[in-house]
């Protein structure tokens, strides 16, 4: 199977900082209307689990103003489609309209079905006059079989632009509950191919259910930090702004960024590459990941999040 062109001006759109993704459940409307002032990086109008079967086609219909309320403040807007052939049709139909900026694909097992999804949404770009390669692909890793494949489905289309594991479903299709020992493993496989292919890993290790117990998803979520990841996706409110500061560098790391970016800088001076910093070895790796912190402690933000 041939990849469909993609113009390199939009294969190479950057990657966006997605610290919080907010599910919105699509069918219901006084969810829509308030969601642009929740703060969350992206807005994610759910089509799939969310939405009761017999609202579905209603969702579809309202997506296109949906779009427009939900990213009235700058968040990037997702929409999250359905996984069956018939009704998948039907969500791209309604989902590659102007101001879509990723779908989200549940249940990926595999390179060739998202091969498949990006040669319709190319097809719907250019019946549409819209420009091509723009909308991306966000993956949801939900099965034990699409472990064995994660490095095909991250490098299968430029469209792709994160990946996630959904706990719960995955949990559910081994047989288990979603719990710390069982999600570690999937956790780091999404992460490591994600960042093999340039894309955002997002997630935690932990239940995304649990939005009631703040104090453990704020620890979960700052754990998730460290171990690498860029954001996490949020199904309440309430963890929006427990995302956006456990993603986001702390005054200390900002700190400590800009304390080794100055010893670099007078170490070069030096003919140094490798010095030491307050008792510690300091050495490209280390200065590289001092510049990323400060890249990210300076990123614009949405206004949503400002």
């Amino acid at each position: 199977m041939i990849k469909d062109a993609v113009p390199a001006i939009e294969s190479a759109t950057s990657i966006p900082r997605w610290r919080s993704l907010l599910f919105v459940p699509a069918h219901i409307p006084r969810f829509v209307e308030t969601a642009h002032e929740r703060g969350a990086d992206g807005i994610i109008l759910d089509l799939e689990d969310s939405v009761p079967q017999d609202q579905k086609g209603e969702a579809r219909r309202q997506l296109s103003d949906s779009v427009t309320k939900v990213g009235r403040k700058g968040a990037s807007v997702l929409v999250r489609v359905n996984r069956g052939l018939r009704a998948l049709a039907a969500d791209l139909d309604a989902a590659v309209v102007a101001g879509v900026d990723a779908l989200v694909l549940p249940k990926t097992d595999s390179g060739e079905w998202v091969l498949e999804i990006a040669h319709a949404v190319s097809e719907l770009e250019r019946e549409r006059n819209l420009p091509q390669g723009r909308i991306r692909f966000l993956a949801q890793i939900e099965t034990p079989g699409a472990l064995q494949r994660l490095a095909g489905i991250a490098s299968a289309h430029p469209r792709m632009v994160a990946m996630a594991l959904g706990p719960e479903d995955f949990s559910a299709a081994v047989g288990g509950t979603p719990e710390f020992d069982l999600l570690l493993a999937p956790n780091l496989a999404v992460l490591f191919a994600a960042r093999a292919a340039g894309l955002l890993p997002l997630g935690f290790v932990g239940s995304i259910s649990e939005f009631s117990d703040t104090h453990n998803l704020r620890q979960a979520a700052e754990n998730a930090r460290r171990l690498g990841f860029a954001g996490a996706l949020a199904i309440h409110p309430t963890q929006v702004a427990i995302f956006n500061e456990a993603f986001s560098p702390s005054a200390e790391d900002v700190e400590w960024a800009r304390a080794v970016v100055a010893a670099e800088n007078d170490a070069a001076a030096r003919g140094l590459s490798a010095f030491s910093l307050n008792g510690r070895m300091v050495d490209p790796p280390v200065v590289r990941r001092a510049y990323e912190i400060l890249t990210l402690a300076g990123s614009n933000q949405p206004a949503s999040a400002q």
